[in-house]
């Protein structure tokens, strides 16, 4: 891993359960309602999950501040995160 990866959310995979906020040691990431927009991009199953979940998902808020630690990719319970090139 670099610097020049950063962490993305698998927004059907995402319960917003917070793993990724807790474990972050640069506060990349933030906890709130799903975009209208990405929660009609869902699958099925995934607006099914999203709407079980309260409709909250994780987003990347501060990328530049992420050092691809890779700190959140364990701790995701629903293996929802994936660290990508920029």
């Amino acid at each position: 891993m670099t610097e020049s990866t950063i962490p993305f959310i698998l927004r059907d995979r995402c319960e917003g359960k917070s793993a990724c906020v807790a474990v972050c040691p640069n506060d990349v990431f933030e906890v709130e309602r799903i975009k209208d927009e990405d929660y009609a991009q869902l699958s099925f199953l995934g607006k099914l999950k999203s709407s079980a979940h309260r409709r909250q998902t994780a987003y990347v808020v501060r990328p530049d501040d992420c050092r691809a630690c890779g700190a959140c990719v364990p701790a995701c319970p629903e293996q929802a995160i994936r660290l990508v090139e920029r």
